[in-house]
């Protein structure tokens, strides 16, 4: 990894040609969950970003030996078949990046609102805030909503916790302006374990000066403790003034 940290931009692109092909994409597993009061997931595999948090990162580290290819009609039958069976009137794509294979994830969401359910985008907003023509074509969609997870409060936390440079926390704050400017509804989820007080809310005043209500609608993220991600931590020397263990009871590090 370079000093500065790597670019995640050009990462998008790297990986794009391993967890790509054509309309086709790499995920690892297909489940329901309680989230969002209960939401059918397809876990895809590759992220354009290294956050040393990331639940995920035993599959982001082998996006060439994890999962296999699914076209968007497999992904979208997979989902649907979860959401009937579990009673969910929500779905979405998690546990890397959706948007790095992006005409199959338009495809998917098409297919989901053809099937009166809705749509909820996580995303980092790196490429959504570097191209503002992906919040213009996600704004074609009725049943489409955005959570952008903003990794830290400030580019030098960014950079801390993802590796990457610093600069690119901007593209999170971007992603939610373009989303706004194209009508798309979204909100931010901020990760908030390893900062102060204080910082949340200088991000909360960046936030208000796009829109006012992202301030209303800021979500508090914070770290879940799994052995693996404890694993992580430790090894880049980083310790959460709060996290959650893996029951869901809070658990304040000192």
């Amino acid at each position: 990894m370079e000093r500065r940290g790597y670019d995640p931009l050009k990462t998008s692109e790297v990986l794009r040609n391993i967890v790509c092909i054509e309309n086709r994409r790499r995920y690892y597993r297909f489940r329901g969950g309680r989230w969002y009061g209960g939401i059918a997931t397809a876990d895809c595999v590759g992220c354009n970003l290294r956050c040393v948090f990331c639940w995920g990162w035993q599959v982001r580290d082998k996006p060439r030996s994890v999962g296999r290819f699914y076209t968007p009609q497999e992904v979208s039958r997979n989902l649907l078949q979860i959401a009937e069976r579990k009673g969910y009137t929500q779905v979405r794509i998690s546990g890397n990046e959706p948007t790095l294979s992006w005409g199959h994830l338009l495809e998917v969401i098409g297919q989901i609102e053809a099937a009166n359910l809705s749509f909820i985008l996580e995303t980092n907003g790196i490429l959504i805030g570097s191209d503002k023509s992906y919040a213009r074509d996600l704004s074609k969609f009725s049943n489409l909503h955005v959570r952008v997870s903003i990794k830290g409060t400030s580019p030098q936390e960014f950079h801390v916790l993802t590796g990457a440079v610093p600069e690119a926390f901007y593209f999170q704050l971007k992603a939610l302006e373009n989303l706004l400017d194209y009508n798309v509804t979204a909100h931010p989820a901020v990760m908030v374990s390893f900062t102060e007080p204080g910082n949340v809310e200088r991000l909360k005043s960046m936030l208000a000066d796009i829109d006012k209500t992202l301030v209303a609608e800021f979500e508090e993220e914070y770290v879940f403790l799994y052995p693996h991600v404890v694993k992580q931590l430790t090894k880049a020397g980083i310790r959460p003034r709060k996290a959650y263990a893996p029951d869901n009871i809070p658990e304040e590090l000192v």
